[in-house]
């Protein structure tokens, strides 16, 4: 299938690895060039080395904290004309209600909310003078099936959950297209993370902590960076034009419903 968007032009974040890689390279398979960003230089330039290398597009890395205004400074400098917006930046730390002061939700509501609406705010016009765009942005399951834990997430998630929902319909006659892609659990730098937080917390090995959570799965294994990609480099496609403000969750059918 034809994607249609060789020769367009994407700014991804967070997409030196895990899930904001694999959107990067789902793009770049499609012949689009991009402008990369994460925090460490290192891992950044090295993917985007690979990405050239292999694919053949231009690939700009710029590293900077997306969360900060200096940072997304720095970023849409060189990334204002792009045609594709992916948003991605790593959830707040899990805790419980009683844990948590107004510092902490403000913390997490301008990494997870206010940043993704600060870049859209920033790249919007131009996408709507040149009559398409598309926009994707990173969220999470939680944002569908709310986890106790990450009340923090739950909450800035599902803030710009319900900015999306109206400004998508607003640009929505322009051309331009914005949902937001929610992950589960997915192979990744993260989900190891977790996986040895439970191996070291039960007494077992890390991948019999990873086998047990799979197990919970009705697909009975972990998500790939590849196929959130390819999901991702669809929902920024041309085929995409009738999809405005919608939830796409990939999370191996954890979340139970008809709706």
């Amino acid at each position: 299938m034809d994607m249609g968007i060789s020769g367009k032009r994407a700014l991804v974040c967070a997409s030196s690895k895990g899930l904001g890689r694999g959107c990067a390279e789902a793009l770049a398979a499609e012949g689009v060039n991009l402008v990369l960003n994460a925090r460490t230089e290192g891992p950044l330039e090295k993917t985007a080395q690979e990405l050239r290398d292999k694919y053949g597009v231009d690939v700009v890395a710029i590293a900077a904290d997306i969360t900060s205004e200096e940072g997304r400074n720095k970023v849409l400098a060189e990334a204002a004309d792009v045609d594709i917006l992916v948003t991605n930046a790593g959830g707040p730390p899990p805790g419980m209600w009683s844990d948590w002061e107004r510092e902490d939700f403000i913390k997490a509501i301008d990494a997870n909310m206010l940043t993704p609406i600060a870049l859209m705010k920033a790249l919007l016009p131009k996408m709507i003078e040149k009559g398409w765009g598309r926009v994707v942005n990173i969220t999470s399951q939680s944002v569908k099936s709310p986890i106790a834990v990450l009340g923090l997430s739950n909450s800035a998630r599902a803030g710009l959950t319900g900015y999306v929902a109206g400004t998508s319909r607003q640009v929505a006659p322009h051309g331009v297209v914005i949902n937001n892609l929610l992950p589960g659990i997915h192979a990744t730098d993260r989900a190891a993370s977790l996986d040895q937080g439970v191996a070291d917390a039960q007494g077992i090995s890390v991948e019999e902590a990873a086998a047990q959570r799979a197990e919970t799965l009705p697909t009975r294994r972990y998500g790939t960076a590849e196929e959130f990609g390819a999901t991702c480099a669809f929902m920024c496609s041309q085929y995409a034009g009738n999809m405005i403000g919608q939830n796409v969750l990939l999370d191996g059918g954890a979340m139970n419903s008809t709706m």
